[in-house]
């Protein structure tokens, strides 16, 4: 892949880039700004260098309508706030707004075009449709930079088709990405230890089957570790279980018992009646259980303290880590205690730590943990995932070609 530096001279030229700003919002306030902080190195960059940005993104899924509730605005103010610039939002994506808006960009001015998925195209599995849309975001631009690493598994209008038609770089977010996860799957420091959690085994079934034959240790806490438990014929009362990834689990267990890898999985749990998600509160008593007595009544969410200990120990002792998935509903504070341990056993590695993304990097932020704290924090969890699991990222494929 090309870099930004290798594009030659920007000064006064417009500069479509692709950023990822899915960010999480509580009504109009953004509650996690990571995304929008890891797009500002390139955007720097861009204005130093004299470039006329005009920034495509998304936010949450509007589904091809234009819907108020997924509008950019509030990431506008938050971009030109963190820039210490204004950043001014075209009223749309590609139409009337949109051409004007970057029509009167200066040099070094940033503009953000309106939410990528307004337009239906955008996501379309139709290539033509997709190309058409594409055509449009080429026409506001001279050249293309693609620096939303989370969005570079998708086939999208403004990720894959736009990169074919102008002369193209990975933004440094994108290499940075790229390198660190590179070093997770080329020849990585060991002991290398995986740490996996999250709630459904499914999801996590391509990438389990890919590290099982690099990593030395797999550590499974979060709802998946009680499929888990189940495939080792023990009773799990009423946690969650995917029954249709069981065969799978089995599978991984003894793979590892061959290959002389180490599954580590929980000896106690927290556990309670249950728990409401949506106000995150717990339903009844928290208590500890071990792991392989979890009453028939109680739902598990959370790793026990004993368990805490045992996957700091492994992490500690490791020269390589990669952590995707909270260990318990880490957003109910009784059941944050798993998260918080794994968090805090990544900042103490003396080698690389990386939180993949996702769920685990709003986690590691929402218990207080600084970004720096960590070897990197990957702002794309579906994307960093697909890339360990082997798979080809159509929005890194595409930059690769065209180089």
């Amino acid at each position: 892949m090309k870099s930004v530096s290798e594009l030659g001279d920007l000064r006064g030229k417009r500069v479509v880039i692709r950023c990822d700003f899915n960010v999480p919002l509580d009504g109009e306030t953004i509650t996690d700004d990571g995304r929008i902080r890891a797009a500002l190195p390139t955007l720097n960059q861009l204005r130093e260098a004299g470039a006329r940005v005009a920034v495509l993104a998304h936010l949450g899924r509007p589904k091809g309508e234009v819907n108020p509730k997924y509008s950019l605005a509030p990431v506008a103010k938050r971009l030109g706030e963190l820039l210490g610039t204004e950043v001014t939002l075209a009223g749309d994506v590609v139409g009337e707004s949109a051409q004007q808006t970057v029509a009167a960009l200066q040099d070094g001015e940033v503009a953000l075009m309106e939410n990528v998925r307004y337009e239906k195209a955008e996501e379309s599995k139709d290539e033509a449709e997709r190309v058409e849309l594409a055509k449009k975001y080429a026409a506001l631009g001279e050249v293309f930079i693609s620096d939303g690493f989370g969005v570079v598994h998708r086939k999208q209008a403004s990720v894959y088709d736009v990169a074919k038609l102008l002369p193209n770089a990975a933004g440094t977010l994108v290499t940075k990405e790229v390198d660190v996860l590179a070093g997770l799957t080329q020849d990585p420091q060991r002991p290398y230890v995986v740490v996996l959690g999250g709630a459904k085994v499914a999801d996590k079934l391509a990438v389990i089957d890919n590290l099982l034959k690099l990593a030395d240790t797999l550590v499974i806490g979060g709802g998946m570790l009680f499929t888990f438990l189940k495939a080792k014929g023990l009773e799990v009362g009423k946690s969650l279980v995917d029954n249709d990834s069981l065969e799978a689990c089995k599978r991984y267990l003894e793979d590892a018992e061959k290959a002389g890898k180490t599954i580590l999985l929980p000896t106690d749990i927290r556990v309670a009646e249950g728990a409401d998600f949506e106000n995150h509160k717990v339903v009844g008593e928290v208590e500890v259980v071990p792991a392989n007595a979890i009453p028939a009544d109680k739902m598990g969410l959370d790793i026990g303290p004993e368990s805490e200990k045992a996957f700091a120990d492994a992490i500690k002792g490791a020269k390589t880590v990669f952590w995707n998935g909270p260990m318990g509903v880490s957003e109910i504070e009784e059941f944050a205690g798993g998260t918080k341990a794994v968090a805090q056993a990544l900042t103490e590695v003396d080698g690389l730590s990386v939180v993949g993304g996702g769920d685990s990097a709003a986690a590691v932020r929402e218990l207080g943990f600084a970004d720096d704290a960590f070897g990197h924090i990957s702002t794309g969890g579906g994307a960093s995932l697909e890339y360990l699991e082997g798979k080809e990222l159509p929005g890194l494929t595409v930059l690769e070609e065209n180089k």
